[in-house]
């Protein structure tokens, strides 16, 4: 177990707080009179959907809001001085000091040019911490406590040479550099791995037998339950419940709060098993598919070694896989964006990529190229950050030559297919929530009539009850239009409403295989025996390991 420092005895007291924006002459309430406390050795969390103030509420605490922000409050105090009248002088000594924050994305929140030592040193140096030599050790001695193995050879590795899980470690040890009395986690462990996310609960546990407090802000009920001792449920801005944890889980009072339960993938109803037919012939089929990349000394890693699949008509195929288990690589080899160094893929019953130096080209895969679409975990990243909603429909459908007479009665056709009005034709992704984005880029993908669909994370960074909403609208149109999907996940809690196949990835290779009620119910190897269990520990939002 890591030892961490014995964190000062104090206190943060919220009172009536209320945080406005104003923007374009329009003022918006972000927050309204919320009130709360924090002791040391206590981990309270703010729960709610986006857009329900989790994520302003903390960075009021830290000072962060910006300039066009109206904050007002009964009380704001830290160890029982005001932080209402801060300048930003004075708030540079708080944050890091006295509240460390560990943010969500690790891979933005940590300089990409720098190596994760340089950072913590960093951190350190602006609060005048020590000399060169001991700040040196303090890092080391931080991403050891952080739980990053081989931490003497690692300190000097950038984030984006790290798993996702020691990048979320390393961005807790630097949030941790001045032994801050409280932290602030939003969102510590969106994206990650159940079994990492299992790592960094026990890891935040450890911290408040230290005696931290923790201010948790998370979406995930099951996750919260394992963790805080007291739950704050927001909504639209107000606090809707509160109250011990058990409690809550146990007996919510309020319909918002239950609404929020009966989304957690792990209690919605498993997909029903059906039968591959013996006689229908695979949409997509890949044999022995291998891929390496060339390495500082001179040898080669295999990425992916020997992948076997095949997608059947009207069925969904889920791989799973932890970070680095190769599942993005065999995406990237099926969607014919990489060449496999072995093996073959076909499509349609016709070759769509080969290892052979002659290869399959783009120009003879042109044809059936729209029939092959993807959704990616985030869309904004794939859509032109200029585009309206009508353009990106409209481009899309350029690809099946849909003459431009015709567009505009097709984009609308698609906004009710993905259920958005008509009315966001004309707005940018920039200005819609992660739900309504997602939507449109499924709306996209259908826009080019494809019989596959490869859905790379499509719900990961999504609320749970916009996951919900997503995982049935997926499943409508799967039956609606005989759509085959080809599902990459990391959570096995999500693979459970919509698979009916499953393959397990472990170090780029396949350990398991089968039907996906068959491997959730009764996993065979070791590995998934794990992915199966840490999913149940973190899926688990009923209450039911209080009692």
């Amino acid at each position: 177990m890591n030892t961490f420092s014995s964190a000062p005895q104090s206190g943060l007291s919220v009172k009536n707080l209320s945080v406005k924006f104003a923007t374009g002459g329009v003022t918006h309430t972000a927050v309204h009179s919320l009130s709360f406390s924090l002791t040391s050795g206590e981990i309270v969390a703010l729960v709610g959907e986006s857009g329900s103030g989790k994520t302003v509420t903390a960075r009021a605490l830290l000072g962060l809001l910006g300039s066009n922000a109206q904050t007002s409050a009964d009380q704001l105090s830290l160890n029982g001085q005001s932080l209402l009248a801060n300048t930003e002088q004075q708030w540079r000594k708080i944050r890091g000091a006295e509240i460390g924050f560990i943010l969500q994305d690790a891979l933005v929140a940590l300089d990409p040019l720098r190596s994760v030592g340089a950072e913590i040193n960093e951190a350190l140096t602006a609060h005048k911490w020590g000399t060169k030599n001991t700040r040196n050790e303090h890092v080391l001695q931080l991403l050891t406590q952080a739980g990053i193995p081989l931490a003497k050879e690692r300190i000097h590795l950038r984030a984006d040479q790290l798993s996702g899980g020691l990048r979320q470690r390393a961005l807790i040890a630097n949030a941790l550099a001045m032994n801050p009395p409280f932290l602030i986690a939003d969102e510590p462990t969106t994206a990650l791995d159940p079994s990492v996310q299992v790592q960094i609960l026990e890891l935040l546990k450890q911290l408040r037998t230290a005696g931290h407090g923790i201010l948790i802000i998370s979406h995930d009920l099951g996750f919260v339950s394992r963790l805080a001792d007291r739950v704050i449920v927001m909504h639209h801005g107000h606090m809707v419940e509160e109250g011990r944890t058990a409690d809550l889980l146990c007996a919510p009072q309020h319909s918002y709060t239950r609404r929020l339960l009966d989304a957690e993938p792990g209690r919605r109803p498993p997909r029903p098993a059906v039968p591959i037919n013996p006689t229908t012939l695979p949409l997509l089929e890949a044999h022995n598919l291998s891929f390496s990349v060339k390495q500082k000394n001179g040898t080669r890693k295999y990425i992916v070694q020997d992948i076997s699949l095949s997608l059947f008509p009207g069925r969904t195929l889920a791989v799973i896989g932890e970070s680095g288990s190769g599942k993005t690589s065999t995406a990237r080899m099926i969607m014919g964006f990489q060449k496999p160094e072995t093996g073959f893929i076909d499509f349609l019953g016709e070759p769509w990529s080969r290892s052979e130096k002659t290869g399959i080209t783009e120009a003879s895969r042109r044809s059936r190229r729209p029939r092959l679409a993807a959704i990616y975990q985030d869309p904004l990243s794939s859509f032109d950050p200029r585009w309206t909603v009508q353009t990106i429909l409209d481009d899309a459908l350029s690809v099946i030559h849909v003459p431009k007479t015709e567009r505009l009665s097709r984009s609308l056709a698609l906004l009710d297919l993905v259920r958005l009005p008509s009315t966001l034709l004309g707005k940018n992704p920039l200005h819609l929530s992660g739900g309504q984005r997602q939507r449109i880029a499924i709306a996209r993908a259908l826009a080019v009539e494809p019989s596959v669909i490869l859905c790379d994370e499509p719900v990961s960074a999504l609320d749970v009850s916009v996951q919900a909403q997503i995982l049935d609208l997926l499943g409508t149109l799967q039956k609606r239009l005989h759509l085959s999907y080809l599902f990459i996940s990391h959570d096995l809690n999500v693979v459970r409403n919509i698979a009916d196949d499953l393959i397990v990835m472990q170090a780029g290779r396949i350990i398991e295989r089968g039907s996906a009620q068959d491997i959730l119910l009764h996993p065979r190897h070791p590995f998934t025996q794990q992915l199966v269990a840490a999913a149940q520990f973190i899926g688990d939002a009923t209450g039911e390991h209080f009692s």
